[in-house]
């Protein structure tokens, strides 16, 4: 029947009506097998249904949207036949064709042409990914809750009817329950079998044990880290009695919901990076009192003052060789010029940076640099109304993920769970990944529930769970999170409404955020930016001075949660969201950058700085940590640091 639709649709070549009724014959398709097509046979290709063919006089119509008149009839009737062919929309095999055509000047759309089109395109998109369909069908099926339920029904059905033909098992023998149509399952057998039993905080998947490894562990509530001395022997908080959580800035100044992305045009990308050139380069002029600024492309004999970007001279790692400094609009119009950096003593830059160079460029190929300003941090935060007698807040700080590499238990979290219990913290803040999309369980997508659901159940589990303690929970997003956008800066979570009970003391925040928490500013980014910007930034002399501290001090000195340009490859950024909400408003009394590297914790620029390392590492126990902080009395001239003592602890 198929290709007797084609041949009436116009003059058709034999070989042309093979191939599509071999096509229509391995991708006719059941509803369960659609899921399985690939993407390029998926996304609007498979959402008609045979019995509604495409139309002549729509491929017609789509084609005078953009203006593109063919040259002969025939073009248009083998469009069609190749919508019907690879099971094409309409716009979709017009939008391939434009996609293709612009590539080649003067491509004219003919009969011929089309022909091209279909060999180069079509045909080789279809070969190119029939291989992952027919891997994709070998693999299970996924279930949601209500298939789970009626395969488990069927099974024990299934089940009590062979066991209605056995004989009793003897005494000291292993067999299954014994039922039979007189004496049915008992109601604790049947709750074991229940998918719902997996769908509980403890247990997310068919392979429910939990990490040895992590059960076995050593050294439990081991300080490793500290930096001040707590007042008194333990660490006790008052449960959140006196203690207010709010954002620093104002919401139409943060982000508090979902926004739209992948929207961004490479002009709106440049000026983003323009206006943080300009912006840092004016602070840089008022605090060196830098008199003028050169362009980086004129020749010049004399010392003088350039300004830039710092960036790589090709796609490889930046290395002293490679260093260019790219040029802001309004000086350079945007040029780069490669930087010599020999007469330097010392340094430290990374791509993405904003300087002030002072040097000599004589050939305006080469810029020899004698002096290096780097940039200036922001001054701390004043509140408007000081705030006297305010009471010493403890803020215990873990990062996910919150299982272990080897099961998808819940179990370090549980037993965070109980050190908030135990220890009753005012502030809580919680930052992902909750749902690791690293996780092997995840990748081999081995989960019977959807991300969501695993996402709500955890959360379910922290909010009730430490609901007696009364502490604040702060709960800031990943972009290792399986169910959440991950585009940078994240929106906060979406997915979960917390109970009237707990909406007063559930806190759900964006990454970045700055908080204030008691008159005390913390600034909090989930995405491991010390990884990322240490593997890009270099320094003389080597091993100088600490890596930790030489990165901090620029992400405070650049004023950016996110400073690295172009960002490492895993993370993809909103440029117009960064400019707008991932800029420093203040220098923080508190930055926390967990990271993959080494925990610690380090005063930089007045800046208490602390990476918690992770719950977990691989199949073992992590850390997390806890501080105390308390605004000081106002009375005093000079500032002290609102951190009156902090640690990193093993779980």
């Amino acid at each position: 029947m198929f290709a007797a639709k084609i041949s009436s649709s116009a003059n058709r070549t034999t070989t042309t009506d093979t191939r599509a009724t071999n096509l229509r014959a391995n991708f006719k398709l059941s509803t369960k097998d659609k899921e399985t097509l690939p993407e390029c046979l998926h996304e609007g290709q498979v959402d008609r249904d045979l019995k509604m063919p495409v139309s002549w006089e729509t491929i017609a119509s789509e084609l005078e949207t953009f203006d593109l008149v063919p040259q002969d009839d025939g073009s248009i009737e083998k469009l069609l036949e190749h919508c019907i062919t690879y099971r094409l929309t309409e716009d979709k095999i017009v939008n391939e064709w434009i996609a293709f055509s612009m590539t080649r000047i003067g491509f004219a759309l003919n009969a011929g042409n089309v022909d091209i089109f279909e060999h180069e395109v079509l045909s080789k998109k279809a070969n190119k990914t029939r291989p992952a369909a027919i891997k994709r069908n070998t693999r299970a099926p996924m279930h949601d809750l209500n298939s789970l339920e009626e395969l488990v029904q069927a099974e024990t059905e299934e089940e009590n009817l062979l066991d209605s033909y056995t004989t009793p098992a003897k005494a000291g023998t292993h067999k299954r329950v014994l039922t039979t149509p007189e004496q049915p399952q008992s109601k604790k057998v049947s709750m074991t079998r229940s998918p719902r039993l997996l769908f509980s905080p403890a247990s997310f998947s068919p392979s429910p044990n939990p990490s040895l490894k992590y059960s076995s562990r050593a050294n439990r509530g081991e300080v490793v880290v500290s930096f001040g001395t707590a007042q008194g022997a333990t660490w006790q908080g008052m449960g959140g009695r006196s203690a207010t959580v709010q954002l620093l800035l104002m919401p139409e100044d943060s982000i508090v919901k979902r926004f739209k992305y992948m929207f961004q045009k490479l002009r709106d990308i440049r000026d983003v990076l323009n206006d943080r050139i300009e912006d840092l380069s004016q602070v840089l002029t008022e605090h060196y009192n830098i008199e003028a600024i050169r362009s980086v492309a004129m020749p010049v004999q004399e010392s003088v003052t350039f300004l830039g970007q710092i960036a790589c001279d090709s796609n490889g790692k930046l290395n002293a060789k490679s260093v260019i400094l790219q040029g802001d609009l309004k000086h350079s119009a945007g040029m780069q010029v490669p930087v010599d950096l020999s007469e330097l003593k010392e340094f430290s830059l990374f791509p993405g940076q904003v300087v002030a160079l002072e040097g000599t460029n004589s050939t305006s190929r080469c810029i020899v640099a004698f002096r290096l300003y780097e940039g200036v941090p922001l001054p701390f935060y004043k509140p408007e109304e000081v705030l006297e007698g305010l009471e010493q807040q403890m803020v215990l700080v873990a990062c996910g993920p919150f299982t272990t590499s080897d099961s998808i238990t819940y179990d370090p979290m549980l037993d965070l769970i109980d050190v908030i219990n135990r220890d009753r913290p005012d502030v809580c803040i919680l930052l992902g990944p909750f749902v690791d999309v690293r996780h092997q369980q995840i990748e081999s997508c081995q989960l019977t529930v959807t991300y969501q659901e695993v996402f709500k159940q955890c959360m379910k589990g922290i909010v009730e769970g430490t609901r007696g303690s009364g502490s604040h929970l702060v709960i800031v997003p990943s972009l290792r999170d399986a169910h959440h956008d991950f585009v940078y800066p994240q929106a906060p979570f979406h997915c979960f409404e917390p109970s009237k009970e707990d909406k007063e003391r559930v806190h759900f925040v964006s990454d970045p955020c700055t908080l204030n928490i008691n008159e005390v500013v913390f600034a909090v980014t989930s995405t491991d930016v010390l990884f990322h910007m240490g593997a890009e930034e270099i320094n003389s002399p080597p091993g100088g001075s600490d890596r930790f501290t030489r990165i901090l001090k620029h992400i405070l000195t650049q004023r950016s949660y996110y400073p690295l340009y172009p960002p490492a490859e895993e993370i993809n950024i909103d440029y117009e969201c960064l400019q707008l909400y991932a800029q420093l408003p203040v220098t923080p009394d508190i930055l926390i950058v967990p990271s993959e590297l080494r925990y610690f914790i380090k005063d930089v620029l007045g800046c208490i700085c602390i990476n918690p390392g992770r719950l977990t590492k691989g199949q073992v126990g992590g850390t997390y940590g806890r501080l105390f902080v308390q605004k000081p009395s106002s009375e005093r001239v000079d500032r002290q640091t609102p951190c009156v003592a902090a640690q990193v602890v093993k779980i």
